[in-house]
């Protein structure tokens, strides 16, 4: 069976709806039930990639990704959170991940027949993070005891189509210890005010708050194609002149694009 690894690095905000309605927020992102991780769920982003694929290869449609009676040759995972930005004090932003994020990650690498880094170890209250002195995220310090590895910054690199974007990895990339990353990824994120205004005299008729992952977030896709022809198919669909997916709710104010990178490897065989 064909296996590949769908990088996903948000150029935009991304609302991957749809979270139960919690305190303040009404429209909150989906979430893993057990980890309480944002997540895009699978058949969601499924229906993301078919829709490109209606544009691009309206003739393969149905053979890749099935229909009513019949399932097709593409099965898609969930889109799995890796690393998520968050404001620091002492830099623009750093991009905060935990051991068990890294753990799924290399998991994943492995089943796709791809190299997999080593799971690194952190205490809590401390980072693994270039730089010296205490680490600022949000309004919690945190004490740097050494840096990540390459071989997992390099894995990382993987899923970032921009090379640009790659070269920041290295200094801002910070692991933190798997329950300090759950209170960024829970209470982390942004929430926006939208309104509905009345014609003419402009009076708010329905005023809400929904969450958003930040730009810049990265996540990723485990892809596995029933014959040699899915993954490929797949892979044709972001050419290196649009290279771009757009997934999850408000699309009409900009929201939900990723930049894709597709990496392809076998298992077991064809």
């Amino acid at each position: 069976m064909k296996t590949a690894i769908l990088g996903l690095l948000a150029e935009t905000p991304i609302h991957p709806g749809s979270g139960r309605s919690l305190g303040v927020v009404d429209l909150p992102v989906a979430r893993e039930a057990a980890t309480d991780y944002p997540v895009i769920v699978g058949s969601s982003l499924k229906g993301a990639l078919r829709d490109r694929a209606e544009s691009k290869q309206p003739d393969r449609v149905m053979e890749v990704f099935g229909k009513p009676d019949q399932a097709g040759s593409l099965l898609v995972s969930d889109a799995r959170l890796l690393l998520l930005p968050v404001r620091s004090l002492t830099s623009s932003y750093r991009w905060v991940t935990c051991p068990h994020l890294i753990e799924r990650f290399a998991r994943d690498l492995a089943r796709a027949g791809l190299s997999r880094p080593d799971v690194p170890e952190v205490a809590s209250g401390s980072a693994l993070a270039s730089g010296n002195g205490p680490l600022f995220l949000e309004e919690r310090q945190f004490a740097v005891s050494g840096s990540p590895a390459g071989e997992f910054v390099d894995a990382i690199g993987m899923l970032v189509l921009h090379e640009d974007t790659r070269s920041r990895l290295a200094q801002q990339v910070v692991v933190l210890h798997d329950h300090d990353f759950a209170w960024f990824a829970r209470y982390g994120l942004s929430i926006q005010a939208r309104n509905v205004l009345e014609d003419g005299t402009k009076k708010s008729e329905n005023l809400w708050y929904e969450e958003s992952l930040p730009a810049d977030t990265v996540m990723y896709s485990l892809l596995l194609g029933r014959d040699a022809t899915a993954i490929e198919s797949l892979t044709e669909l972001f050419p290196g002149s649009d290279p771009y997916l757009q997934a999850g709710g408000n699309e009409t104010v900009g929201h939900g694009w990723f930049a894709v990178t597709v990496r392809r490897a076998e298992v077991g065989g064809s």
